[in-house]
């Protein structure tokens, strides 16, 4: 039973992660030494895919969910067993990694701008 929580607080934490990963950009209009904890965050999440590594959240995962007697996450991982085909379609993968990279470039642009007009006395609301 203790295995199967740790799993599943931390499929929730990992849910968590990647939401940040793709918002946390705006979090950082609202406060802004967010900033550089988003670039990590975002470093690392665009990392595990771009290069295929492996992710210790997953890997805790599947090590609770080993120990509570369940079967881990597939080998293609967390986003592709929850998200892809869940959330959206598999066909629409790579419309939905370039709607995520916009996003991500749209709350660091904004935030650029937001903290420009904050430096030179001008506040945008």
């Amino acid at each position: 039973m203790v295995y199967r929580l740790l799993a599943d607080a931390t499929a929730v934490v990992h849910f968590a992660f990647v939401a940040y990963v793709v918002v946390g950009g705006f979090l950082a209009w609202r406060w802004p030494r967010t900033i550089w904890l988003h670039l990590l965050a975002f470093g690392w999440g665009f990392g595990t895919v771009l290069f295929s590594v492996d992710c210790p959240l997953t890997n805790l995962e599947n090590w609770a969910r080993h120990r509570a007697g369940e079967a881990g996450l597939p080998p293609s991982g967390f986003i592709d067993h929850y998200i892809t085909g869940v959330l959206y379609p598999r066909s629409a993968l790579d419309l939905v990694r370039i709607l995520v990279a916009l996003c991500v470039l749209g709350s660091w642009t904004g935030f650029r701008l937001r903290t420009s007009h904050r430096r030179h006395g001008r506040a945008i609301t």
